[in-house]
């Protein structure tokens, strides 16, 4: 979620905003930050492959979030929707503003009577389905004529973020919403969805006032206008920036007994710690996601709802445009970090965003500006693409391993595997590591075959920029670019005498398959 409230193009954002903010970041934080390759040693790092094992689920590939609903029924959605889907397998896309006036859902006759429309609604979750996706739904945002305020928000897109005029109507609206799924799709399968009351209710997306307390209030009226459909939907909240409000939201639906079948919540690389902990920490960029997440965690451990599911339903290494993060190799490192260091602690992730499929700043300028996507502009994969497709191939057992730039990983059938990463903050000095792996107990003539994203493997970013950065590249360019996108054939080598060397360059994710 872009929290930038600009009109400007989304090129000239990233110059003007993006670049200074992260400096600002790494000039503060340089002293914090764990080595970055700046002559680092050699690192031995042994693994018993025969050890016990903690249960590894893939919690942060399972759902995706992108731009708004009305953009699903574009097919350049639903080409990147199938390219994710095929490297990831994930279940569950979420987006914003499927009530919005866009999608015609809702109106009112000239007696001020509700007047519903769910063709588009249809159309979109139709799509998603017929891909393999369910929707995660996001009730947002309000439609004009139920709006007590014509409060806009700044995004492009001008969705308003009023409360409702008239809480009748609201309760009625929903209700509708979800009958009219349940008709559909039968109970069953929307049994399987999730739906989330708004969007970071704390920041501008909400404009009720005192914000808590009426967010809350629209939360109980959503929760039990949606159960008033069918007891069997899953509802929650509250979907907040800066990791905000979740223990309050458990608090006050146990004392008002509404319902809540899990707890949401958002949080980037770069927000602010006085934001997300209301204190002076502090907290390099690489490391905010799972801090945060790990508060998260624990003040549900000490609520009245200890074992409530924890939905994390934004998560970036950065919410705003910056080109030097997310669109290029630096993604692989910082992934891999963050899912080292969140296993365990959250049951479900959300990367925002899978596609630049996305309208926040208004029509895309140019391929290369800084968006949150795996897939840029005319279909063409970044290098978090290729991370992604890496990392999904991690077993689905955890095996120990005492340094925190590997993660290693079991299969069912016993094959290793393992990550590996040299993590370098964008415009920070960084050199090459090298990782000495001892693997105790592997077979004799084991071989290992290693993937690799970094500025030689898959850095389409560096390609697009030997073009000359071209704003509209030319149809020859784009296949040019998808052909760079591709990270080679993988490395294959012997393992002797139980060891593998790994030279990593700065910003470089490994992924090593051993058999």
């Amino acid at each position: 979620m872009l929290r930038v409230y600009s009109t400007l193009a989304s090129g000239i954002l990233v110059a003007a905003f993006c670049a200074p903010i992260y400096a600002l970041q790494v000039d503060a934080l340089q002293a914090a930050r764990p080595q970055t390759g700046m002559g680092a040693a050699e690192e031995q790092v042994t693994i018993d492959v025969h050890a016990s094992a903690t249960p590894f689920p893939h919690y942060w590939e399972q759902m995706f979030g992108s731009g708004r609903a009305n953009l699903t029924l574009r097919e350049n959605y639903r080409d990147d929707l199938r390219s994710v889907k095929k490297i990831t397998g994930f279940q569950y896309v979420r987006f914003h503003a499927i009530f919005h006036d866009e999608n015609g859902v809702y109106g009112e006759d000239k007696q001020g009577n509700p007047v519903y429309n769910w063709s588009y609604v249809d159309q979109i979750y139709d799509g998603l389905l017929a891909n393999g996706v369910r929707p995660f739904v996001e009730i947002s945002f309000m439609p004009k004529a139920l709006a007590a305020e014509l409060d806009y928000h700044a995004f492009w897109y001008k969705p308003i973020v009023s409360p409702p005029k008239e809480y009748a109507k609201w309760d009625a609206l929903v209700t509708a919403f979800a009958q009219h799924l349940v008709q559909r799709y039968g109970i069953d399968e929307v049994a399987e969805w999730y739906f989330e009351v708004w969007n970071e209710p704390n920041i501008d997306f909400w404009r009720g006032e005192p914000k808590q307390s009426t967010y809350f209030e629209l939360y109980d009226h959503t929760a039990r206008a949606l159960k008033a459909a069918n007891a069997r939907i899953r509802v929650g909240g509250p979907a907040t920036a800066q990791a905000a409000w979740v223990g309050d939201l458990i608090a006050h639906t146990a004392q008002n007994q509404a319902p809540l079948d899990f707890v949401s919540t958002h949080v980037y690389g770069n927000d602010a710690v006085s934001d997300v902990f209301h204190d002076d920490r502090v907290v390099a960029p690489h490391q905010m996601v799972c801090a945060a997440v790990k508060k998260v965690h624990e003040e549900i451990e000490h609520s009245a709802r200890p074992k409530i599911p924890l939905i994390w339903s934004e998560f970036n290494a950065t919410y705003a445009n910056e080109q030097a993060l997310t669109d290029s190799t630096y993604m692989g490192p910082w992934m891999a970090q963050t899912i080292s260091q969140c296993d365990g602690m959250v049951d479900m992730m959300s990367y925002w965003t899978f596609s630049d499929v996305f309208e926040e700043q208004g029509v895309v300028k140019t391929p290369f500006y800084g968006g949150f996507g795996l897939v840029a502009e005319d279909g063409i994969p970044k290098p978090a693409f290729d991370v992604f497709a890496l990392l999904h191939d991690l077993g689905d057992e955890r095996l120990p391993a005492a340094n925190g730039d590997v993660l290693a990983t079991r299969r069912r059938d016993g094959t290793v595997v393992i990550a590996a990463w040299n993590l370098v903050e964008p415009g920070a000095d960084g050199k090459a590591k090298t990782i000495d792996l001892d693997l105790k107990g592997i077979a004799d003539h084991a071989h290992a075959t290693i993937r690799r994203v970094d500025s030689a493997h898959g850095d389409t970013l560096d390609a697009w920029k030997k073009m000359g950065s071209p704003s509209n590249p030319t149809r020859a360019q784009i296949d040019a670019l998808r052909k760079a996108s591709e990270t080679g054939p993988p490395e294959v080598r012997a393992i002797e005498h139980q060891r593998l060397m790994l030279i990593l360059p700065p910003m470089g994710l490994a992924v090593v398959e051993i058999r």
